[in-house]
């Protein structure tokens, strides 16, 4: 998912150095019939963007997923939740 993400960044010219880009991703498995199962996955993206560009990263976190072959291949089967943490800087980043 942090791949397709960081894809859609770059096309928006929003650039994703491994230090203004990082998720915490945590999920939820819960016995169901006897069978562990992953019922949710949940990430949190923490993302500096230079000035200006918050608004074009809202866009990309809006679509990303609909891009993304590992969240189309589970999404139904396990419920995906993400949210982001969105930081500017005036430098180039």
């Amino acid at each position: 998912m942090m791949g397709t993400l960081a894809g859609v960044l770059a096309e928006k010219q929003i650039p994703t150095p491994a230090e203004n880009f990082r998720a915490a991703v945590e999920g939820d498995i819960e016995d169901v019939d006897g069978v562990l199962k992953i019922l949710k996955i949940n990430a949190k993206y923490h993302l500096t963007v230079p000035t200006g560009k918050d608004e074009e990263a809202k866009q990309a976190l809006g679509l990303y997923l609909t891009k993304c072959p590992a969240s189309q291949s589970v999404i139904g089967c396990i419920n995906i939740l993400d949210s982001t943490e969105i930081r500017t800087t005036p430098d180039e980043v």
